[in-house]
């Protein structure tokens, strides 16, 4: 694990291996697909599951992400662009 906050970028190997982490993946789920814009519930993970995932992300990332932030993000691209922004806001403080 690394230092919180030392991280510059967020990419979609990280949030799989956050991902496996939390949650595990469901049977017949293949997260080294193209899974970008394929919607977590599709994926397998309900709303508990991003929730541990986020923090996950918080802790390792050094990063504050809301409850509703969270359930917004509903694809992988959508919420590694909302890490990713909250990355590049809390580098400009």
């Amino acid at each position: 694990m690394s230092v919180p906050g030392t991280h510059t970028v967020f990419v979609l190997d990280d949030l799989r291996r956050i991902l496996r982490e939390a949650a595990g993946a469901e049977e017949g789920v293949d997260l080294d697909a193209d899974i970008l814009d394929t919607t977590f519930d599709a994926l397998g993970y309900e709303s508990l599951a991003l929730l541990e995932t986020g923090g996950r992300i918080e802790r390792e990332y050094g990063i504050a992400l809301d409850d509703d932030t969270l359930t917004d993000a509903d694809t992988p691209r959508a919420l590694i662009d909302v890490v990713n922004a909250q990355l590049t806001a809390t580098r400009t403080v």
